[in-house]
């Protein structure tokens, strides 16, 4: 019985996160977010300098993504639950069309891809950890140089 529920509560929460990756990230819709994110959640990202915190946090990133490539779009390659986590593997494709932390728009496309965990309570994402390759990025739109 206990198993049934954790997978029940597992599988809920992964459908949470699909979610948010398909009416959030890929749709626009910010007001999703307030939804299915909780007022304490945080992000933890290498690439942000600083902690995003609540729905507003949240949204400011996408935002912030979708301003610079607005036809974004992260596929989910792999999902998995385990317990309150929810972690998966993703591959992000977009137009770079317009600012992205202070690069102007070169129209380039690109593809990377990135990990990400998510940790949810009651139903609502309270935390992320999320790392995707910037540095293949950065590379695709011509504005660094790739390593030898």
């Amino acid at each position: 019985m206990a198993q049934t529920m954790r997978s029940e509560t597992e599988e809920r929460n992964k459908e949470i996160v699909r979610r948010f990756v398909r009416e959030v990230v890929n749709g626009g819709n910010y007001d999703v977010a307030d939804e299915l994110f909780a007022e304490e959640y945080v992000r933890h990202d290498p690439t942000i300098p600083e902690e995003k915190r609540g729905p507003e946090g949240f949204k400011e990133t996408v935002e912030m993504w979708r301003a610079g490539f607005p036809d974004v779009e992260m596929t989910l390659d792999e999902t998995i639950a385990e317990g309150d986590i929810v972690a998966f593997r993703a591959t992000e494709i977009g137009t770079h069309e317009g600012e992205f932390m202070g690069i102007e728009a070169t129209g380039e496309r690109y593809e990377v891809t990135g990990n990400v965990m998510h940790r949810l309570e009651g139903g609502k994402l309270v935390e992320t950890w999320a790392c995707f390759d910037m540095l293949g990025l950065f590379s695709q739109l011509g504005v660094i140089e790739p390593p030898r």
